[in-house]
């Protein structure tokens, strides 16, 4: 018969599993954020492209398409070392299913560059086509965070996902501001979307600070410099501010590309820390918990070796005897309460991480909530998701309450809400 040791053996063994899925996973997100960044770069880049009508950026076009195919082939591989017959991944079917939605659009970018390269499409088409494929693989990021199961590396995991989400935001406002200095041209619809992606910025990076560890926070902080936030904010207001229809000065499209670039760099550094911050915890807790489990297993050998435990006074708390040997007795009742001790103090272990761990899936029930409402918005109204979002923080902003008490008030009354269809 197995002993109760053996059982926390096993425990052990499964904790060891999870983790080295952990850090797998971990690999395969900070992978997913170098082509997210390589592809963030060339949509605007593109953009420029094709507000110009082809005089501008056609050399950085190239050179940052040879980029993205590089980090692409990276995040193929990583996919490909995944094994998608392995029940065991935590969130698998949903963190498969995304990754079976991105890869199709992986495949369209070719055609994508070739519209893009014959001036097929204009730039809010080129926007919404990299934004879609970006969404996706920021997606497979989510389902990452959302399938781990230690709080400390879901917290991480949250924070990093938060991140990637504010500098997505940040490469579509450069992309914004690119096609608008480009064309020499602004108008009141894109002007109101430029404040939107501006407030979401504001609103990830938030969430980022309250998820990831106080040094990271201040890391994020000292990579904004001052002059550089200035200058961001001047050619925000000359853009932002302009009555609609007034002409913008398109030789401003290199600057404000520039400015964009440096801060989104800036974040790409910060977001490669928090992904070796994330490896370097999964590999700590992995070798603590191959420690702890080598230590079991020699105890358990030497159980196993004949020398029996006396059992009878389970459920009694009797001193030792005042006889016993200094350190305990190697076997019998002392041994017996050791045992007892290392599983009680693995349960509290593993409730104190399920209470943490539940703590940090709240905030990626909120964002699940969120994304539902804007959902039914659409359907709804028949509108933009950029729309549904922004509709949603107005009427919390006026309202006085949090984003997502807005979202549940919205699913609630679901079933008064008939989709629109289309004539």
């Amino acid at each position: 018969m197995k002993s109760g040791l053996s059982f926390l053996v096993g425990a052990l063994r499964c904790e060891i599993d999870e983790l080295e899925q952990l850090a797998r996973t971990s690999e395969l997100v900070a992978t997913i954020g170098r082509l997210v960044h390589a592809l963030q770069r060339e949509r605007g880049i593109s953009n420029v492209l094709l507000a110009s009508r082809g005089q501008r950026f056609v050399a950085q076009r190239d050179a940052q398409i040879a980029e993205c195919l590089r980090q692409e082939q990276a995040v193929r591989l990583a996919f490909d070392q995944l094994d998608a017959a392995d029940g065991r991944i935590g969130n698998g079917a949903r963190l498969f299913s995304r990754i079976a939605w991105v890869l199709p659009g992986m495949d369209a970018l070719s055609g994508l560059r070739q519209r893009i390269g014959a001036l097929e499409i204009d730039a809010a088409q080129s926007t919404a086509a990299f934004g879609k494929l970006i969404a996706g693989l920021i997606a497979v990021v989510f389902e990452a965070a959302d399938g781990a199961t230690d709080p400390e590396i879901s917290r991480l995991l949250v924070a990093l996902f938060n991140f990637m989400q504010g500098k997505e935001f940040a490469g579509q406002e450069r992309a914004c501001g690119a096609a608008a200095f480009a064309s020499g041209r602004n108008d009141g619809a894109r002007q109101q979307q430029w404040l939107h992606l501006i407030a979401s910025q504001e609103h990830c990076f938030e969430l980022f600070a309250d998820f990831a560890a106080p040094g990271l926070a201040e890391v994020w902080g000292s990579v904004q410099a001052a002059a550089q936030l200035a200058e961001l904010e001047r050619l925000r207001r000359i853009a932002c501010a302009a009555p609609a229809g007034v002409a913008l000065d398109s030789e401003l499209s290199q600057a404000w590309f520039d400015c964009c670039t440096r801060r989104i760099d800036a974040m790409q550094a910060v977001e490669e820390r928090l992904a070796a911050d994330l490896r370097r915890l999964c590999l700590h807790k992995t070798t603590q918990a191959r420690s702890e489990l080598q230590a079991h297993q020699a105890l358990l050998a030497s159980l196993q070796g004949g020398n029996g435990t006396e059992t009878a006074d389970f459920f009694l708390d009797a001193p030792a005897a005042p006889d016993a040997p200094a350190g305990g007795a190697p076997y019998g009742r002392q041994l017996e309460r050791s045992i007892l001790d290392m599983v009680q103090e693995q349960s509290r272990r593993l409730q104190a991480m399920g209470d943490e761990l539940d703590t940090v899936r709240a905030a990626l029930n909120e964002r699940k909530l969120v994304e539902r409402a804007k959902g039914l918005l659409m359907a709804h109204r028949r509108i933009r998701e950029e729309e549904a979002h922004k509709m949603l923080r107005q009427t919390a902003m006026n309202q006085g309450r949090r984003l997502v008490e807005v979202a549940e008030s919205v699913l609630a009354m679901a079933e008064y809400l008939p989709v629109d269809k289309a004539p």
